[in-house]
């Protein structure tokens, strides 16, 4: 590996090789961007549980027996938060949005031909609100659900600021569908912008030099548009893309190549003290960084590939796209970035220009006094680093996991304001209803049903259960479930999944020879709990020994892999533990997403061990000359100014995710760009160091050239 890498980086180091490899990237850029757009698959109905899971298994056989021909379901909202709602005004709100004849819309019940005992059955019980059923056709596209959303919350809303008192939102599947669309599109041009924003003012403010800042974000510009149409090529070859995948996507490559860029352009301006011609500088620096940043990006690549191992298909889609990215990045980093840097030479470096012959000793004021406190107090600085680590680790206990999808959103949105009025007026379990088949080899009837219902509504957590259908051939019965709880409480979790095991018994008890199968919301969430536990072991599990394994393979140690992987495990677990805390204590969030711990296991493991590797790398390269105690003073000295920088610039990076204003990624930018920064300046720069100073000994050889010297 190491001889062919050399090849390489050799060649783009020359003059040809340099303008060939920049000619190259720039033409694959162009190229691809002639081919479809990443926009045109992104989807936001993505199905992130297995088709094995049991709720997915019942909502095929609920359509197999029941062919479900309706579109899209939306619910139109009107209220009055001072009183009573108009029924005269709700009705020319209705008739401004029919007469416009949106194209889309299927349906919407028109109110006005309905005697006042159906209208009843439409208002709250405190008649501050209405709500009104409309369905969107089929195969509309995520685009089209906002297109419809804002074309008819246009004409509803113009004529409603004429009115007196009702205010309107459209909500339901398709309102929040709409939404959706709209916040993520939002949502991914502020993430770039903010991205961009926070790397150019760190690398004008770290390194003093225009050029510094500009050059890695020109790499990452090319990377990020030839990353961007490739996975276009896998959608347009069938893979579903989620829009939350793309916009973690995006930020990884731009803090992995900013992060690689660093080490290439730290070791090359020390090249060019050392030789006076610019393509031989970065020949050198190459044959010094192209391996261990090389291997970096082939460890974090890795990790994302275990990621097919998972049954969520949420984290299954991540693996060929984050898959892609990182391919494109380890190669831009031994490529394309190196060639930058040498096409611009030493000006990259102005005003702070390094001359040829002119090296004088740099001076670590900062990292030099760490250096020697760590090494001469390793049971100070790794025990309190150790101590804070644990306890914050032990706040793991209180976490509580976030299910409603539309709690997530920002609280002025459209749909969700529209929700929320629905769910504080009407039965909590209306709003998310689940839905029983029960299919025999007799037929069933009406009494059949009254009976099952009669037995289910025995649950105090059960509000109501009616017959929807029966099967032409009567086998099969489609009833609607609605709980007294809310649908998306771990209470409702946790009867569900009592409930569906308790069914057979139950259809036993009353004399039904059938199989029972519940889908909808809250069916799906306890089978997303209990994959998304399975995959959360699953995906240590198998990530812990493929790093192990790939750092035995680099280190050629048995014990070394170990105090990495050990203090890196260890540091997830403290980001994850202080993370709930402080979201909880700084921003409200109470709890979280099940997906967030997951998402923040696989980058800072596979992130933060990148910069262990830097550590350890130079500590085995100065060992051979050095005593333990001297060489890890000299490694964690010269290496701390780079990796500190590098580590702040991927915090911030991922603290950009904290302008989304979805809580899912706020979160996990929040908790990922902690734990950076615990691991870059306490792991790294403390308990590690303290770790090797006890269990690492100098050999014989070792001691007899220091004794001699």
């Amino acid at each position: 590996m190491k001889k062919l890498l050399h090849g390489v980086t050799d060649w783009v180091s020359t003059k040809r090789g340099m303008w060939i490899t920049i000619i190259g990237w720039l033409v694959l850029m162009i190229g691809l961007s002639a081919g479809p757009m990443l926009g045109d698959y992104k989807t936001n109905n993505f199905q992130s549980l297995p088709d094995e899971a049991k709720s997915i298994i019942a909502q095929n056989k609920t359509e197999e027996y029941f062919p479900n021909k309706q579109g899209t379901p939306g619910i139109l909202v009107f209220h009055n938060e001072n009183g009573e709602v108009q029924i005269d005004e709700v009705q020319k709100i209705l008739q401004g949005i029919m007469n416009e004849d949106i194209d889309g819309i299927k349906t919407i019940i028109d109110i006005s031909k309905l005697p006042p005992q159906a209208i009843e059955s439409f208002l709250s019980e405190d008649k501050s609100t209405l709500i009104v059923p409309m369905e969107l056709e089929q195969g509309l596209g995520n685009d089209q659900y906002a297109d419809i959303n804002d074309h008819a919350s246009e004409v509803g809303n113009k004529i409603a600021k004429d009115l007196e008192s009702t205010a309107f939102y459209i909500t339901g599947p398709a309102g929040i569908a709409g939404d959706t669309v709209k916040l993520f599109e939002q949502a991914d041009f502020v993430l770039l912008i903010a991205t961009v924003g926070i790397i150019l003012v760190l690398l004008i403010a770290i390194y003093r030099s225009p050029l510094l800042a500009f050059i890695p974000l020109l790499a990452t510009v090319i990377v990020y548009q030839v990353v961007n149409q490739s996975v276009a090529l896998l959608g347009a070859g069938g893979l579903e893309i989620n829009n939350q995948t793309t916009s973690i996507m995006s930020i990884l490559l731009f803090a992995a190549v900013i992060d690689y860029s660093l080490f290439v352009f730290s070791r090359y301006r020390e090249e060019l003290n050392h030789f006076e011609n610019k393509y031989e500088a970065m020949k050198h620096a190459m044959r010094a960084t192209g391996e261990p940043v090389f291997f970096a990006g082939g460890t974090v690549l890795a990790a994302m590939l275990i990621l097919f191992f998972a049954d969520f298909r949420d984290y299954q889609n991540f693996a060929p796209i984050f898959g892609t990215a990182m391919f494109f990045i380890m190669l831009a980093s031994v490529t394309l970035v190196p060639a930058l840097f040498t096409l611009f030479g030493r000006k990259a470096f102005w005003p702070k220009v390094p001359k040829f012959g002119a090296e004088t000793e740099v001076k670590h004021s900062v990292w030099g006094p760490i250096a020697r406190f760590v090494v001469n107090k390793p049971g100070v600085s790794g025990g309190i680093v150790g101590i804070f680590m644990l306890i914050t680790a032990f706040n793991i206990f209180n976490l509580d996991y976030e299910f409603d999808t539309v709690k997530k959103f920002p609280e002025d949105l459209p749909s969700r304001v529209g929700y929320e009025i629905v769910e504080a007026r009407y039965d909590k379990g209306e709003l998310a209803p689940s839905t029983l088949l029960i299919v025999s080899d007799k037929q069933l009837d009406e009494s059949d049903a009254g009976v099952i219902s009669e037995k289910l509504q025995e649950y105090d957590e059960i509000a109501s259960v009616r017959l929807s259908d029966l099967s032409e051939d009567g086998k099969a019965a489609k009833m609607n479930v609605a709980l007294s709880i809310n649908p998306y409480s771990n209470e409702a979790i946790d009867f569900m999944r009592t409930l569906r095991d308790d069914t057979p018994e139950l259809l036993d008890e009353i004399g039904v020879d059938a199989e029972a199968y519940y889908s909808g919301v809250t069916p799906k969430i306890v089978d997303e709990q209990d994959i998304n536990s399975g995959d959360i072991k699953k995906i240590v599990l198998l990530e812990t020994i493929l790093i192990l394994a790939l750092l035995f393979a680099l280190t050629k140690s048995i014990r070394m892999p170990i105090y990495m992987m050990a203090t890196i495990l260890l540091s997830f677990v403290s980001a994850l533990g202080l993370g709930i805390f402080l979201v909880d204590v700084l921003f409200g969030f109470d709890a979280i997403s099940s997906r967030v711990p997951v998402y923040s296991f696989i980058f800072l493991v596979a992130l933060g061990i990148d910069y262990n590797i830097i550590l350890v790398s130079r500590f085995m390269e100065e060992r051979k000359k050095h005593r333990v105690k001297d060489a890890l003073e000299i490694s964690i000295r010269n290496t701390g100014g780079v990796i500190s920088s590098a580590g702040l610039i991927l915090a911030a990076t991922f603290a950009a995710l904290m302008t989304m204003p979805i809580a899912d990624l706020f979160v996990f930018g929040f908790i990922v760009a902690m734990g950076i920064l615990i691991d870059t300046f306490l792991v790294r720069g403390m308990l590690l160091p303290a770790l090797i100073l006890f269990f690492e000994k100098d050999d014989k050889e070792t001691s007899r050239q220091n004794i001699s010297e």
